[in-house]
């Protein structure tokens, strides 16, 4: 006789992103933003940062290494999504909790994010990842 797994606990499991991590893998410029008009300048800046790259590995468990707000230590983050089909990078659980970034665009060169607390997306801003060119 088959067992059903039990049901996520809380009901409120994160749906699958519709990103996946490997996209997310390598080496990015990365700076940040407050208001909309700054966003084409701040991309420009952010290609020029590769020299000191802000570099997002795959993490142990298929998620990314990234940092969350305020941590100096980068920890495994999840890519998720919720109900609206909005998409998140962060910590294990719903979709959309403080914690998270919400994934504002990505067109596979240029990441931009912005945290879901208030506080955190005041301080940090909208932020830029413009991804680096291979090595040649």
């Amino acid at each position: 006789q088959r067992v059903s797994p039990p049901p996520p606990p809380g009901g409120g499991a994160a749906l699958p992103s519709k990103y996946a991590s490997e996209e997310f893998v390598g080496r990015w410029g990365f700076t940040s933003y407050q208001k909309e008009a700054d966003r084409a300048r701040t991309i420009n800046t952010a290609r020029g940062l590769c020299r000191s790259p802000y570099v997002i590995a795959k993490g142990p468990g298929g998620g990314v290494m990234m940092h969350l707000a305020d941590e100096r230590q980068a920890s495994e983050l999840r890519l998720k999504a919720n109900p609206e089909g909005r998409n998140f990078i962060g910590p294990e659980g719903e979709a959309g909790i403080p914690q998270d970034r919400e994934i504002v665009s990505f067109d596979g060169r240029v990441l931009v994010t912005r945290y879901v607390d208030p506080d955190a997306a005041n301080r940090y801003g909208n932020m830029v990842y413009v991804r680096c060119s291979p090595k040649a």
